[in-house]
């Protein structure tokens, strides 16, 4: 079985940084599409980056030029570098693999349990 866990949540003031990270563990040949998600009470669950395995990322706009997103491929890990942080940002942020498990088996879809982020002052 394939686990995503994330971690590096909390809560930060307006203007702060945080930097999460989520580290796949279990049956993994390949880890294709990493992303990041994150919903906020009331509202749909929507894509904040993603990064695939050559290296291509999106961000949505309301985060560019202020997060930054990465990956180990070592270490079965992805990244979120949250910098200029607003109290927008606050949510629930998941972590979101396109993971093949071995040569033989399609690519599955696998969620993280989420890391809370908060920013307030």
């Amino acid at each position: 079985q394939v686990q995503l866990v994330e971690s590096g949540g909390g809560l930060v003031q307006p203007g702060g940084s945080l930097r999460l990270s989520c580290a796949a563990s279990g049956s993994i040949f390949v880890a294709d599409v990493l992303g990041w998600y994150r919903q906020a009470p009331g509202k749909q669950r929507e894509l904040v980056a993603s990064i695939a395995g050559d290296g291509t990322t999106t961000y949505a706009d309301s985060v560019k030029g202020r997060f930054t997103i990465s990956r180990d491929n070592a270490k079965n890990t992805v990244y979120l570098q949250m910098n200029s942080l607003k109290p927008e940002d606050t949510a629930v942020y998941y972590c979101n693999g396109l993971i093949r498990e071995n040569i033989l088996a399609k690519i599955t879809d696998y969620w993280g349990r989420g890391t809370q982020v908060t920013v307030s002052s």
